[in-house]
């Protein structure tokens, strides 16, 4: 098939050097592709937008049988809930027959609203209030970084003016904030693989080596931010078990934030600022060290699923590589890890590339330029 050359304009005074012909200056043509080359960018984006269609249609049966699943086994505790509540308001009745029914709903109705809105009805609840400096601290951490457990919500109008200016401008901050931290920890990671390629690199292959650093960074997730702060929480918090506070962690520091359990919330709970601010900590570390396990994972181009569905053409090259102009920090030493091309470049929050075959060692030579 017949393949057209076209100009390109450079980015900056480095990109492409100028050629001189006659008195006109001219820009370098595009590289001449090899032979058999010139039907693989159609093809590529062709397979790639099947594996997109098939994997969206698994996802999508993914959602339904996660909400038949939900369904079957939520369905019977929230009926015999319903059973419980209807059978304490008949015995009020049958206790207090001059409280008309109604007023009765009133009340209940004027007690749910309060309790969505984090004010509780209970008479011996003497704690602080939640809008204390403890209490707001960690109301405003969970705004910032998207948790949102929704327990305690701003009740005045000014308030919600505010709450959405101080997350618009607080969420780009912390991301650019756990950013730079990753960036930092992925130095002392880099140097644990490392590490691990000087003592098993001439036993295993270099993919086997990075799988078992990811191992090492998933359990010390597990452990240090999942395990043993839920073994603290169970302590501490006296409506919680082991279970509670595990499934507490998790929906933590993925930002799920149901708000269905919140630390520090019970009644008579001691030093309750005090507990705020520390669990605020735990959950801007806990954030921290998932999102550089995260960068770890999505540096295995094998582990990578996002790469099938990357496309090829043209387009997708040039903004690659407009995007590309500047270093970004990369997983592996003297940045051993950077792809063959720009085409499949993929991006986190810390920017992470790989596209080789077989990903090679920190200690392995860079790629060799392209023919």
């Amino acid at each position: 098939m017949d393949y057209k050359y076209r100009l390109y304009e450079t980015v900056n005074n480095n990109s492409a050097s100028r050629v001189e012909k006659g008195n006109q200056e001219q820009l370098p043509l595009l590289p001449k592709p090899r032979e058999g080359d010139g039907d693989r960018p159609v093809l590529g984006n062709f397979k790639s937008s099947h594996l997109l269609s098939l994997y969206m249609f698994l996802y999508l049966l993914y959602l339904c049988s996660g909400a038949a699943l939900f369904s079957f086994m939520e369905a019977p505790e929230e009926r015999a809930v319903k059973v419980r509540v209807d059978t304490a308001i008949q015995k009020f009745l049958v206790a207090n027959p001059s409280v008309p029914d109604q007023d009765l709903e009133d009340l209940i109705k004027e007690i749910v609203k309060a309790n969505n809105r984090g004010v509780s009805a209970i008479g011996n609840a003497t704690g602080t209030p939640n809008w204390s400096f403890g209490q707001s601290l960690f109301f405003a951490s969970t705004v910032v970084t998207t948790i949102g457990y929704g327990h305690v919500t701003p009740l005045s109008r000014s308030g919600k003016v505010f709450c959405i200016l101080y997350a618009m401008v607080g969420i780009p901050l912390t991301l650019v904030l756990l950013s730079a931290l990753v960036e930092r920890l992925l130095v002392p990671t880099i140097w644990l693989l490392q590490w691990l390629n000087s003592r098993l690199g001439h036993l295993y292959q270099p993919f086997n080596i990075r799988i078992f650093h990811l191992i090492i960074m998933v359990m010390t997730l597990i452990g240090l931010f999942i395990l043993l702060p839920a073994g603290a929480f169970a302590l501490i918090e006296p409506d919680w078990d082991y279970l509670d506070s595990l499934y507490y962690c998790f929906i933590s520091l993925t930002t799920i934030g149901l708000g269905d359990y919140i630390p520090g919330d019970a009644a008579n709970q001691p030093y309750r600022p005090v507990y705020k601010i520390a669990t605020t900590c735990y959950l801007f570390l806990g954030i921290t060290f998932m999102m550089l396990t995260l960068a770890v994972f999505y540096d295995i181009p094998q582990l990578n699923l996002g790469l099938l569905f990357t496309t090829t053409d043209e387009g997708s090259s040039e903004k690659v590589r407009l995007a590309g102009s500047g270093h970004g920090l990369q997983y592996g030493a003297g940045g051993s890890f950077s792809p063959d091309n720009d085409d499949g470049e993929h991006r986190q929050v810390v920017r992470v590339r790989s596209r080789r075959t077989d990903s090679p060692s920190p200690e392995d030579p860079g790629p060799k330029g392209m023919p």
